[in-house]
């Protein structure tokens, strides 16, 4: 039933007030200080370890998550969790290499670095691109999904759950990052708890049975009847390869995907840019924790959701415009929460919805106020003016999001599938660019130019490449797939290893011929001593390791 009882509203109110009253008294403590742009979007010096864990996380986990992860939980099953498990990884590397490289040269924006490693032009295109995609795709996609899972589960009208979702958001927003950090930890609280109790409910539903002994015998039903949605590494015979291409998923493309997510990306490294390299190193380890969690989450109550389904459940209710869809399975499980629960559920996903609302909208303040109106508009502004523009950016991006998002047609293409999609077109030409930037320091602006804009024609070319070659001939190699269209593809994931391989070859050639004319590279100053990481860092980055060597080693 798509409605909220009473308890419902009572819980949901009582998570909307403790977030709303603990931003304030965050707010209050900041306002004392003096307007600083810095401590409005990074909050310099004032986040702990287990505030950037939780933000870094609040901020990822969303309603693609939720419904769309989830969705793809019900269809290909727990292999679907390598986004999450192999980002776990992926923490570890970026706390160790790439957060030192940031602290030590004092960057504080993605563009900010460009700028200081290659050149203004550099630095103006990509401020554009990131805007352009922050704002249109991510923000948009965020906004519009969350709406539809909120108005699936409560009835509400769609516009009026955009509306509230997009004021809510606003309201912490304005705050800065340090209000945005700190309540990320009361959300993500919310996101984890509502998140656990829908995937209890979901296995029990399985056996039948409540309690702990429910709980376990609806694991070794799921395991029974759905054996093949617990493979972790699919051959090239499945049918959900082309989404996740066997080893790839491991040592390929889905690396290039979570690098550049994690080390390159504005949305998420500024949650740590504003500490110290301890407390920022400390912070991304909690985070990294946290993801080992979120299949639990996000992706078991899918596979459960489909052994039901299997059994003749939610017949109906899985069903849109008259075919399966499995982005439903989320919100019908949802619905079968008891009163008060369900409350809790959605606040849950609220929180994620926000969370991550929030963090992209600060973000995208951040770049257009320190990147584009400091540098090309106003160059004199004062610190005040700066916090100014930041808050108008934060209200105008989240006014385009609520116009533009319900003509992207994000609910027909799949809101996860919609996001990999457009960002993966740019992903592997951005992470050569900054990868080669960080390590070697011949790296010129034009290789990094190569990178970024050959990087997106290579995407596209190999997109479209099966319309005009028959690609059968890689198929012994795994490398191309028989389509929908039985036309033979180049896998999603392994498009962008073999685009990231060709920006690298392509920068390297360039930057040789260049550097041997005399042109001079911008290198960044590196001591490498900075990658040395302390005792326990260490020691608890070998039990994540260990975990999801485990984990593949089981569910292989």
């Amino acid at each position: 039933m798509n409605k909220l009882t009473a308890p419902d509203y009572i819980v949901f109110i009582l998570y909307f007030i403790i977030i709303v009253f603990y931003g304030v008294y965050i707010f209050r403590k900041k306002k004392k200080k003096e307007a600083d742009s810095k401590d409005y979007f990074l909050a310099e010096g004032s986040l702990t370890w287990w505030a950037i864990g939780a933000s870094l996380i609040a901020s990822n986990i969303s309603a693609e998550q939720f419904i769309g992860m989830n969705g793809s939980g019900f269809s290909m099953g727990l292999a679907i969790a390598t986004y999450e498990w192999m980002a776990a990884l992926t923490l570890i590397i970026v706390a160790v290499f790439f957060i030192p490289v940031y602290l030590k040269n004092k960057i504080y924006t993605m563009p900010q670095y460009l700028h200081k490693r290659y050149n203004e032009k550099v630095a103006f295109i990509m401020s554009v691109f990131w805007l352009m995609l922050y704002v249109i795709v991510n923000l948009t996609s965020i906004l519009y999904l969350g709406a539809l899972a909120l108005n699936g589960i409560s009835g509400f009208n769609l516009t009026l759950c955009m509306g509230f979702l997009a004021l809510f958001a606003v309201m912490i927003t304005l705050g800065g990052m340090k209000v945005i950090g700190y309540t990320d930890v009361i959300q993500v609280f919310f996101l984890i708890m509502g998140g656990l109790v829908t995937t209890y409910l979901a296995i029990t539903l399985v056996s039948g049975e409540p309690g702990f002994s429910g709980l376990g015998k609806g694991l070794v039903l799921m395991k029974e009847h759905a054996g093949e949605h617990f493979h972790m590494i699919f051959k090239k015979t499945n049918e959900h390869y082309m989404d996740l291409p066997g080893l790839s998923v491991l040592f390929g493309g889905m690396l290039i995907v979570n690098l550049n997510y994690w080390g390159c990306n504005q949305y998420i490294t500024q949650r740590a840019l504003g500490a110290d390299l301890k407390t920022a190193r400390t912070g991304i380890l909690f985070a990294a924790f946290l993801k080992l969690l979120m299949p639990v989450i996000v992706v078991l109550p899918g596979i459960a959701a489909f052994v039901l389904y299997q059994k003749g459940l939610f017949q109906q209710e899985m069903l849109q415009d008259g075919s399966l869809n499995p982005d439903r399975a989320y919100p019908t499980l949802l619905n079968l929460l008891p009163s008060g629960l369900k409350g809790l559920s959605f606040a849950a996903l609220t929180a994620a919805i926000v969370a991550s609302l929030a963090g992209k909208a600060n973000s995208i303040a951040t770049i257009f106020t320190l990147d584009i109106y400091k540098q090309y508009i106003k160059k004199d502004a004062s610190e005040k003016n700066l916090v100014k523009i930041g808050k108008i950016t934060v209200i105008v991006a989240v006014i385009i999001a609520i116009f533009v998002s319900p003509f992207l047609g994000i609910d027909k293409k799949g809101g996860f599938q919609y996001i990999q999609e457009y960002t993966g077109f740019v992903s592997p030409g951005v992470f050569a660019m900054f990868l080669l930037g960080f390590f070697w320091k011949k790296t010129t602006s034009d290789a990094a130019l190569f990178a970024t804009i050959g990087g997106f024609i290579f995407s596209v070319l190999l997109k479209f490449m099966p319309l005009i070659i028959d690609l059968s001939f890689l198929y012994p190699f795994g490398l191309a797939v028989p389509g929908t269209d039985h036309a033979y593809a180049i896998p999603f994931i392994d498009r962008m290893a073999i685009v990231f391989l060709m920006c690298i070859i392509g920068m390297w050639v360039i930057s040789i011929l260049q550097t041997r004319k005399g042109l001079e590279a911008n290198g960044l100053e590196i001591d490498y001593s900075m990658f040395k990481t302390g005792k326990n860092f260490t020691i608890w980055s070998f039990v994540i390791i260990i975990i999801i060597v485990v984990l593949y080693s089981v569910f292989w």
